[in-house]
């Protein structure tokens, strides 16, 4: 299972994005990482040149907000991305508010799973319960 992951925007968070590398990698993914300062039309089109099933956003500045507005669109843009799982995770919004209203905002943008301020694991359990009930990999197959 392939994934494309990174920072998007203007986030410098590198140790974060190198823990979800070793973490997915561990957890048997390919990883095709962008690294850090990663605009968000370069995620699409790394999607598509790596054939990735899942793309997978991090920001931990909250900046992730203003980036993550024009997911839907740029799917519009790429009829082949219509069956990729879209995640994001970490320090979503910059200030405070309800993480409830946090995840049905980001949902709305596009985004199939949504993990505000959420331990990574969990992140990881969530996308692999995902691909289960998609039938994109067995209990197994991801371990």
């Amino acid at each position: 299972m392939k994934v494309v992951t990174g920072v998007v925007g203007n986030d410098i968070h590198v140790v974060a994005n190198r823990l979800i590398d070793l973490s997915l990698r561990a957890r048997g993914y390919d990883v095709y990482n962008l690294g850090v300062n990663t605009h968000l039309q370069e995620f699409f089109d790394a999607v598509v040149e790596t054939g990735a099933e899942v793309l997978m956003i991090s920001s931990l500045n909250g900046e992730a907000e203003g980036w993550g507005r024009e997911v839907r669109l740029l799917k519009s843009k790429y009829k082949s991305l219509d069956d990729v799982i879209m995640m994001i995770g970490g320090n979503l919004t910059v200030g405070s508010g309800n993480a409830e209203d946090i995840v049905a905002r980001y949902k709305n943008y596009g985004f199939d799973i949504v993990c505000h301020q959420m331990d990574l694991n969990t992140g990881l359990d969530m996308l692999q319960d995902l691909l289960e009930a998609r039938g994109l990999v067995s209990e197994e197959a991801i371990a």
